[in-house]
């Protein structure tokens, strides 16, 4: 298996572009409401990506219809938007990639829409602090294996699954590089780390079983038995200190 390594001015770009995927990230959370229809929050990452200078990575990437995928409580990944209007008690999904200057940057996040259940709320916890424990583990001279093992103890450690038949990947020049990354695996195990990789780490639970099914909208990912799952996802490139974030 061949894994890209960028050059320093190469990580530089990327950390260009996942800055302005932040900032673009952060508008359309303030702008997230009950009552707001996920079509409308797609028709805002298109204008503002292409405002940034950037293109959006997913819209035609397989046939997908839009810039943004949106994937409200069940629904785990690539949910297509639609007018479906969030609720209060919602939990919702956004999954945004752009390009920028011939690189691709990649970040999602899990937001409450209002006044969310306890169960709801640790779900989100759980995974965000899984994706911060995961880029813990980003050093030159760990394993894949290392990472994948970092979220799965941790969610498995408080009562949650991961999803196990989709992943992180490698980015850079392509949306989805090598190397596969699990959210499940075993210490010391797969490729090492080295200085210049750039990852995207994306850590996805549920509350029930971890199984998977595809959603009615052809793109989506649901849960099988229709709990409720969380995704957060960062681009990090690997330097000699350990993990830069550059989607933050």
């Amino acid at each position: 298996m061949i894994i890209s390594i960028k050059t320093p001015e190469e990580i530089a770009i990327m950390a260009q572009a996942g800055q302005i995927l932040a900032k673009i990230i952060r508008k359309l959370k303030a702008k997230v409401k009950p009552g707001l229809t996920t079509q409308e929050l797609d028709k805002l990452a298109e204008e503002l990506i292409l405002k940034s200078g950037g293109k959006p990575a997913f819209k035609g990437y397989r046939g997908f219809p839009a810039s943004l995928c949106t994937s409200i409580n069940e629904e785990i990944v690539h949910a297509v938007p639609s007018k479906r209007k969030l609720n209060e008690g919602d939990i919702l999904s956004l999954d945004l990639g752009i390009i920028y200057q011939g690189f691709y940057s990649d970040m999602a996040v899990t937001l409450p829409i209002g006044s969310i259940s306890p169960e709801a709320r640790q779900l989100i916890q759980i995974t965000k602090k899984a994706l911060r424990k995961a880029m813990a583990r980003v050093k030159p001279g760990k394993t894949i294996g290392d990472i994948s093992f970092a979220i799965q103890k941790h969610v498995q450690a408080q009562g949650f699954q991961v999803v196990r038949q989709l992943c992180g990947h490698g980015i850079g020049r392509q949306l989805h590089e090598k190397p596969d990354i699990p959210n499940f695996g075993h210490l010391h195990k797969g490729p090492e780390l080295k200085t210049g990789m750039v990852l995207a780490l994306e850590p996805m639970v549920v509350i029930g079983q971890p199984g998977i099914k595809k959603a009615p909208d052809g793109f989506g990912y649901q849960t099988a038995d229709n709990s409720l799952s969380a995704h957060f996802e960062h681009t990090v490139a690997i330097i000699s200190q350990g993990a830069q974030i550059l989607t933050k």
